[in-house]
């Protein structure tokens, strides 16, 4: 895949991500939610320009970094996020303008790595904005559905005893 498709999955991803994160979804069973995440870091590591073969520690502490900033932006994203459940029993979740500015604060933060890795001359690739997306996606989803799971136990968890 050429760079600029590369551009193009990682701009699709992310508008289509925040488009219905933004809007109240029906939070489903968590049985594929790491599918997407799984795409795109198999996208992101069938890349040779992953690291930079001239600076490849720099190259791998960028990487790294790229990688918490995109968990931590995941985890924030995750936290802000309303779940709640409704009288049929379903859950749902919806971002909030806190979700907004934690996706901001992440994106600000990537923007500044990037920034960093062009000072000292590290090539970057699109790849490397793929993995952290997917580590953004994987953490996000996953709490979300463990928060949803949260909300479907009884908040006592003990089985009433029979009369």
């Amino acid at each position: 895949m050429s760079g600029l498709a590369d551009v193009a999955v990682i701009i699709a991803v992310v508008v289509l991500v925040l488009v219905r994160q933004l809007k109240p979804q029906k939070v489903a069973d968590g049985s594929r939610w790491w599918v997407l995440p799984a795409v795109l870091v198999f996208l992101s590591v069938r890349h040779s320009g992953l690291l930079d073969a001239r600076h490849e520690a720099l190259s791998v502490g960028l990487l790294a970094a790229e990688i918490l900033v995109g968990a931590g932006m995941g985890a924030a994203w995750a936290f802000t996020t309303r779940v709640w459940r409704e009288n049929d029993g379903a859950v749902w979740a919806k971002g909030t303008k806190a979700t907004v500015a934690a996706w901001t604060g992440g994106v600000v933060l990537r923007i500044g790595l990037a920034g960093l890795g062009a000072v000292l001359g590290v090539h970057q690739g699109s790849g490397a904005t793929m993995l952290a997306l997917a580590a953004t996606l994987l953490v996000r989803t996953g709490l979300v559905v463990w928060r949803a799971r949260e909300l479907e136990q009884p908040a006592y968890r003990v089985t009433a005893a029979a009369p």
